[in-house]
């Protein structure tokens, strides 16, 4: 089966004025990042704040250009072609805010009806039946295509967002904490409906999030980030039963869990994530690290294969 996402290096920087007297700085906000996606597949993307998932989304959905790699989606390399428009039919995005994501002035049937105007030929009452099949599938009712926005709840808003994200049946989709502003118990309900969505379109998922329980349940895969670079990445289960550096390792003991699993390696981190502006020299996460070392200092860990995934770090076969 063909990749539906192939990045190859993929690198963002943005310059940044700091001053009539200043010179300009560079914010590596994303460091050659290369991964594959199959349809079916997902994709998770950790870490904290500031590590270049959003920037990651970003480029993905095609909002913003990279400064340095390759990307393609559904067999078209994204540098290379004119044809955006059809890109954007395979690409949608789910939005962090379901309150902020919707038009509060238009009715819900029309917002999930217009990608269909915008990018097919189907008569208006085609597209009607679509978008009424559509809030069947996401757990609505067909009364609700005249509502507004705010006669829904948050759990419900997400819900429809996630209808108009799949109305084209793309082939891809970016869902940027996409549970992280809905009580606990909706955040399964919508999980459990990316899944079933899933199964029945065979799309392939890059779902971006801070919470690795969260994740857990849906990811194929994970890649963990830290300030723009990858510091794991490989199959989900592996990484969640052994975690090879020390950051895959931190994170996952601060995830809280009514069952913790004995004999898993502690890590506490120290201090704030470096100012991505001055990033530190070698191994970018060596200042918290506690078994950062000299040569941790001074060489830059290259992304090699240990124990069936990929990471960088110097010393990642002593946690095997």
């Amino acid at each position: 089966m063909s990749p539906v996402l192939i990045a190859r290096e993929l690198t963002r920087h943005y310059r940044l004025s700091r001053g009539l007297f200043r010179p300009a700085a560079t914010v590596q906000a994303l460091n050659g990042l290369s991964f594959e996606l199959t349809a079916g597949q997902t994709l998770a993307v950790v870490g904290e704040s500031g590590c270049g998932k959003s920037t990651l989304a970003r480029a993905l959905t095609l909002i913003e250009e990279p400064t340095a790699g390759s990307l393609q989606i559904a067999g078209q390399d994204v540098a290379g072609t004119n044809n955006y428009r059809q890109l954007r039919r395979d690409v949608q995005m789910v939005f962090q805010n379901p309150y902020a994501s919707l038009n509060p002035r238009r009715r819900i049937g029309d917002q999930l009806a217009e990608p269909l105007a915008i990018n097919t030929d189907l008569s208006a009452a085609e597209r009607r039946t679509r978008v009424l099949a559509m809030l069947e599938r996401v757990g609505l009712r067909a009364e609700h295509y005249a509502r507004y926005p705010h006669m829904f709840s948050g759990g419900q808003r997400q819900r429809i967002a996630i209808a108009r994200a799949m109305i084209l049946r793309p082939k891809l989709l970016v869902a940027d904490e996409p549970t992280s502003a809905l009580d606990v118990s909706v955040q399964a309900q919508v999980l459990n409906l990316f899944l079933e969505l899933q199964q029945q379109f065979g799309t392939a998922y890059v779902f971006i999030s801070h919470n690795l329980a969260v994740v857990r349940h849906v990811a194929d895969r994970l890649l963990v980030m830290y300030l723009g670079r990858p510091m794991e990445l490989g199959p989900a289960e592996r990484i969640y039963r052994k975690p090879l550096h020390p950051y895959t390792q931190a994170l996952l003991a601060a995830t809280p869990s009514l069952h913790p699993e004995p004999g898993r390696q502690r890590v506490r981190l120290a201090g704030e994530p470096p100012n991505p502006l001055e990033p530190p020299t070698g191994c970018v996460f060596h200042p918290r690290c506690p078994y950062a070392t000299e040569r941790c200092r001074g060489e830059v860990p290259a992304l090699r294969e240990v124990d069936g995934r990929e990471v960088a770090c110097h010393y990642a076969e002593r946690f095997v």
